[in-house]
């Protein structure tokens, strides 16, 4: 889920938005190791999205010098609190690869097939204005290739979630209730046609992941994903406004006008994303979950191989391509890097690693209107 109209989460890991205090922890604090100095561009990066804007960003990247933590601005701008390597944050879409892990999970244990339409699991939720579950697969909902409407791009949504947040931040939402606004448009292709990016589409993965279990899509997150990896950091909050501690504040200006006031926007109610973008973690349980995940020990071979084949989503940039709930992504150096990024309310973030996981990076930025996400990637990666 993303914050700005009209912003996809292509956009959100590509060009990401997310007085300048900076440091990066002392080994002896954090069991860091040696070679530090090969992060110095991304230190600079970081406090290049502090004076850009960002309130806060923290950092954290692996390679075979061990693990470096960078930080710049703070945590609070009320207490001047600086962040911490161990903030847990709001995630948003990164919630997707996770989501798209447990289907792929099912399929492999014969519960469901990737191919299946969306009408076999969820009789006539998928029905109106050109909308027909009858021809969309799960595959084609996994990768954004369904055509389905973006529930998130919809006028009186986006009037009440972003431009009367203050008002709203609390309310409920249902999945029902979310597929329902995306039924109310045309879609924007005939399935299979083209790529577009919505947020619908992992809405209804959630669902499917329900029907097939007779459980919350959370619940199975967390028996088959945050239990067997030990990620303490990361949840599914569902209707819990709170975010977990140790965490800072979020900041947005609700507004596309520069000027505008910034509002703390910490508490919200996450069901507005659900399986779309509602989960908190922090960067080392994410850098641990995706190199589990392309190591294999998440998917069978076949199901990965699935995940990791990817449609082009932009003829600009031939590089990059959608999975099934994962990206690939080109840098200036010509390294491919995997993961994905997420904007929420507050919370800009991304995750990304090099196919054999040897290096890899997660971050996240306090507040959701400056700063350059990607440039932080292309120095960890390429400087």
């Amino acid at each position: 889920m993303s914050v700005r109209t009209g912003r996809t989460a292509l956009i959100a890991v590509v060009m990401a938005s997310v007085g300048v205090t900076a440091f990066v922890t002392p080994a002896a604090a954090d069991g860091t190791t040696g070679g530090h100095h090969r992060h110095r561009g991304t230190q600079q990066a970081i406090e290049a999205a502090v004076r850009d804007g960002v309130p806060g960003v923290v950092a954290q990247a692996r390679d075979r010098d061990g693990t470096w933590n960078g930080t710049a601005g703070v945590a609070d701008l009320r207490t001047g609190r600086e962040r911490l390597p161990q903030d847990r944050y709001r995630v948003g879409s990164i919630t997707k690869t996770f989501v798209a892990t447990v289907v792929l999970q099912l399929e492999a244990e014969g519960r469901l097939g990737i191919d299946d339409t969306v009408e076999q699991w969820l009789p006539g939720v998928v029905r109106g204005h050109g909308h027909d579950g009858r021809r969309i697969t799960l595959r084609q909902l996994l990768n954004h290739t369904s055509g389905i409407y973006n529930y998130t791009d919809d006028p009186g949504f986006q009037k009440k979630v972003f431009g009367g947040f203050l008002q709203h931040r609390y309310d409920t939402w249902t999945p029902r209730q979310l597929v329902g606004l995306a039924m109310e448009h045309e879609p924007d292709f005939a399935p299979g046609a083209s790529w577009h990016y919505s947020n619908t589409n992992f809405i209804l993965a959630g669902m499917v992941v329900e029907k097939v279990t007779g459980r919350s899509y959370g619940s199975e997150i967390e028996r088959r994903i945050l239990r067997p990896l030990s990620l303490r950091a990361t949840s599914v909050p569902g209707t819990d406004a709170r975010m977990p501690r140790p965490s800072g504040r979020a900041y947005s200006k609700l507004s596309e006008d520069p000027k505008a006031r910034i509002h703390d926007v910490t508490e919200l109610n996450p069901s507005a994303a659900w399986a779309a973008g509602e989960m908190v973690s922090d960067s080392a349980d994410l850098q641990r979950f995706y190199r589990a995940l392309l190591k294999g020990r998440l998917l069978p071979r076949q199901q990965l191989r699935e995940m990791t084949t990817t449609v082009e989503v932009d003829p600009q940039r031939p590089g990059n391509g959608y999975g099934l709930g994962l990206m690939r992504l080109k840098t200036s150096c010509g390294k491919d890097v995997w993961g994905h990024g997420g904007g929420i309310h507050g919370s800009s973030s991304e995750a990304l690693m090099t196919r054999d996981t040897s290096h890899s990076l997660a971050l996240n930025f306090n507040g959701d209107w400056s700063g350059d996400a990607w440039a932080v990637v292309e120095a960890e990666f390429c400087g």
